[in-house]
């Protein structure tokens, strides 16, 4: 398995130059074709965020040719909900929406697209500075539908990654548990070298806190993580788990449903 088809979202906001220089800098290193959808609404052609909307199709091809990629571009119909072009990729990059500049994207990027579309998405904080993604991996680890998704959706980047963690977060958390050292194993067979962290769920702290209160942030440059499960890691449709790690600010995620 490999990424063959990468999608990014393009809109004339603030967070546009640093996923689209992730997009690229992901499709050099697979091989992947680049294609970069539009999705501005119709108040981005307003004031003064249009010159950067009608520029955006030649920003986008200008990298694209820079890195040698195949490409393609393409214009989302200017509906709040659909697939996005995202039923057509292996993986879609997108940033957080941001309060101060969500009128000028449709509004199911990325939640609807990761809910719809079927494709996993490489989510940035919206504040993210350019730096190299996969190298340092954590993937969230549950033993669920969600989880399981994510992990073979990850694949071509966690067997590519210099380190990998596996986090667990449970009761009675220990490493030797029959569900972590099962993935473990099927990462192996893989190819992929991890190791162990976890933390006991005892009710006292939220999923996401463990995680980053074990995270090396340092070191660790992405999270694996399935999307809007119904376990208690993922706590229910468009909450809990997976509505924290699309809002916290410091680290990339990929996510499945």
């Amino acid at each position: 398995m490999s990424y063959k088809d990468i999608l990014v979202y393009l809109d004339a906001g603030p967070f546009l130059e640093s996923r689209l220089e992730a997009a690229v800098a992901l499709a050099r290193r697979h091989g992947a074709r680049l294609t970069g959808v539009d999705v501005s609404t119709e108040a981005a052609f307003e004031g003064e965020w249009r010159p950067r909307v009608e520029a955006l199709q030649e920003t986008f091809e200008t990298q694209a040719r820079r890195a040698a990629l195949e490409f393609q571009f393409r214009t989302a119909d200017r509906q709040p909900i659909g697939n996005l072009h995202a039923h057509y990729a292996d993986l879609f990059v997108a940033t957080q929406s941001h309060k101060d500049t969500e009128h000028l994207a449709l509004a199911g990027v990325p939640e609807q697209v990761l809910l719809n579309a079927g494709a996993p998405g490489l989510i940035l904080p919206c504040w993210w500075q350019p730096k190299p993604l996969g190298r340092s991996v954590v993937v969230a680890w549950n033993a669920t539908r969600e989880a399981t998704r994510a992990v073979h959706d990850a694949l071509p980047i966690l067997r590519m990654a210099e380190k990998v963690v596996v986090f667990a977060f449970e009761p009675n958390y220990e490493a030797k548990n029959a569900d972590v050292t099962a993935i473990v194993a099927h990462l192996a067979r893989h190819g992929v070298k991890t190791s162990v962290d976890g933390w006991s769920d005892t009710g006292e702290i939220s999923a996401v806190d463990a995680l980053f209160s074990t995270l090396d942030t340092a070191d660790a440059d992405l999270i694996v993580a399935g999307a809007f499960g119904h376990s208690r890691w993922l706590e229910g449709l468009f909450g809990g788990v997976s509505r924290d790690l699309l809002g916290q600010e410091s680290m990339a995620v990929l996510m499945s449903h």
